[in-house]
């Protein structure tokens, strides 16, 4: 009998020690996961602070382009509207030359 209580206890005890390294296996599990879970927070964070970086310049060079279209349809407007007036002039000196050409042919007449 005393065997049998022996072996009982010895049985006992092994299940506990069982139970203890299950429990400290899941433990070491939980914080492996823990720290992985950190390690990508981390990385994220980092890729974040990245793409943040980018975006503002991105955003910078945004506004210096619209600011340089703004300066190039305010060059074109002002060249067109140099244009017409050149156009105006010319077809007013055609008029001109159209009325003295006239006057040239009543003259020679």
């Amino acid at each position: 009998m005393k065997n049998i209580d022996e072996k009982e206890k010895k049985l006992k005890d092994t299940l506990k020690k069982l139970g203890e390294i299950n429990i400290q296996h899941n433990h070491n599990e939980e914080l492996d996961k823990v720290v992985i879970l950190k390690d990508q927070k981390n990385q994220l964070e980092i890729e974040k602070k990245q793409i943040t970086t980018s975006l503002q310049s991105l955003e910078e060079e945004n506004l210096k382009l619209r600011s340089q279209i703004n300066e190039l349809k305010k060059d074109y407007e002002t060249s067109k509207r140099k244009e017409n007036q050149f156009n105006e002039k010319i077809d007013e000196l055609n008029q001109e030359t159209d009325n003295l050409l006239e006057e040239i042919d009543k003259w020679q007449m």
